[in-house]
């Protein structure tokens, strides 16, 4: 499929600031080619500005978002002061996403003597259909390597991707917690207690326990996702109320 000319209105965009106006601002597209674009002063910051070099200068990398686009004079007009934090933080690690997919395949063409154009396109043939990037392809096959069979790639190709992609990309991760409170009463108190906590972490490697002082502690669970990370919580928190809680022993939960 062949990407459009212009991005869609209410798009976010990444732009290079190339000229600074009284009243506006022009930039360049980053993601598309030679295109450019005109910030009017009012969609810079709410309220009056005073100096509009307060916002942006030249050569700044600033998210902005499409407002309207005349295709025909080849127009885009675009808002600064649209775009949130999160959604700039969410544009930002879009774009460092993209470079390294780019650097992978650069990489492994390097060491396969392939074009890496060619493997580019076998790979996104796939990806773009089941994925929103090729880096969240590349992310799910961090998690399960038979994924790489899907792009249907040249054996040492496939082989030097699968290499790659499991050296350089750490698959995402999930943490809930809770705060643990325990008594014991009996004569072995301590013995009780430091045994429940160690069969505790005996449950999962993604288990970690922090003694917060008082008789509480931290109980974190690090995981793929939040249900495999409840699973683990929950498992965990009735290994430690069997062991304590009963006529010598008291136990508090709470997740945090």
């Amino acid at each position: 499929m062949a990407r459009p000319e212009f991005p869609e209105e209410g798009e976010l965009v990444m732009c290079t600031v190339t000229k600074v106006y009284p009243t506006s601002v022009f930039v360049t597209l980053d993601e598309w080619g030679d295109r450019s674009g005109m910030i009017h002063i009012s969609e810079i910051a709410p309220g009056r500005i005073r100096n509009i070099r307060d916002y942006v200068v030249e050569g700044k990398k600033i998210v902005c978002k499409v407002l309207r686009i005349d295709k025909k004079k080849g127009h885009i007009d675009l808002s600064f002061r649209r775009v949130s934090d999160a959604q700039r933080r969410e544009k930002v690690d879009e774009i460092k996403q993209a470079q390294r997919a780019t650097q992978i395949i650069t990489y492994v063409a390097e060491q396969c003597k392939e074009n890496p154009m060619d493997i580019a396109k076998k790979i996104a043939d796939y990806a773009l259909k089941e994925y929103d990037t090729i880096f969240n392809y590349f992310e799910d096959i961090a998690l399960d390597h038979e994924l790489i069979k899907e792009a249907k790639l040249p054996k040492k190709v496939e082989e030097t991707l699968l290499e790659v992609i499991t050296t350089r990309i750490k698959p995402p991760q999930v943490s809930i917690s809770a705060e643990v409170s325990i008594k014991s009463y009996a004569p072995n108190g301590i013995e009780v207690i430091k045994k429940a906590l160690q069969d505790t972490l005996k449950v999962s490697d993604q288990i970690s326990i922090t003694y917060l002082g008082g008789g509480r502690y931290a109980l974190k669970v690090v995981d793929e996702d939040y249900k495999s990370a409840e699973k683990v919580l929950k498992k965990a928190s009735d290994v430690l109320t069997s062991a304590i809680r009963g006529p010598e022993g008291e136990i508090a939960i709470t997740r945090t």
